[in-house]
């Protein structure tokens, strides 16, 4: 146990790869929320039945070639991306390769911790299906990375996700996990208009992706629960 890995309480949060192993090693489920916009991706793509390989490293082409699936493309104007736009045309069956610096590098980070992917689209659904495999519970913030140095840039839209899915779990909760839901109840009746002041909101609409941030400030909508089984994100429910 360290000082940092929340263990007196039930449900737990801490930002990106250093929050992930800080506490994985007490903790029964990790839930990665990264809202604009892996986890937003993965929601779409798995309801409609894609399967979804997240990847970290310089390899991506190899390693879709070994999955037999599809690499997605940087640009967010190719066929398939991390535009959540772009998969709402994604058809049941195919496999897409998903690489991200953040909720992708984090979901290949936990190991052999049961993982799910939640945005807010799917906050409650995955918060219900994550208390049926575990007690102990660490919600992952990805955050964004600044340009300059690719350091850690905390985003409010993944803490208020994380907040998002810890307002629909039940159990003793950690001070930073008290923190993330208030931030979340504060602006849950004006998500997307949040969405559209926040760093990350306004470069994509400045972008021409605000369709991209309206997909992603919706909140449980969706019933899709994606779990990563054998390093692939699949739709459970």
């Amino acid at each position: 146990m360290t000082i940092y890995a929340q263990t007196p309480f039930d449900m737990r949060c801490e930002w990106g790869l250093a929050g992930v192993q800080h506490l994985m090693p007490e903790s029964d489920v990790i839930i990665i929320v990264d809202v604009l916009s892996f986890t937003t991706c993965v929601e779409i793509a798995t309801s409609r039945g894609a399967v979804i390989f997240p990847y970290k490293g310089d390899a991506a082409a190899e390693f879709a070639e070994e999955k037999g699936a599809i690499l997605a493309g940087r640009d967010r104007t190719a066929q398939f991306s991390l535009s959540p736009q772009s998969l709402m045309r994604v058809e049941a069956g195919i496999r897409l390769v998903l690489p991200s610096p953040n909720g992708s590098a984090l979901s290949t980070a936990t190991g052999d911790v049961p993982t799910f992917a939640a945005c807010l689209r799917n906050a409650e659904a995955v918060a219900r299906a994550a208390q049926k495999v575990g007690n102990k519970i660490a919600v992952i913030p990805a955050g964004e990375r600044w340009k300059h140095d690719y350091s850690l840039r905390p985003a409010l839209e993944d803490w208020i996700g994380a907040g998002a899915v810890i307002s629909s779990l039940s159990g003793s909760k950690s001070a930073e996990a008290q923190a993330a839901e208030h931030i979340f109840r504060a602006y849950q009746n004006d998500l997307l208009s949040v969405f559209k002041t926040i760093g990350s909101g306004i470069e994509l609409i400045q972008q021409g992706f605000l369709l991209d941030v309206e997909l992603a400030a919706a909140l449980n909508i969706s019933q899709t629960v994606p779990r990563l089984m054998d390093g692939a994100y699949t739709k459970i429910s």
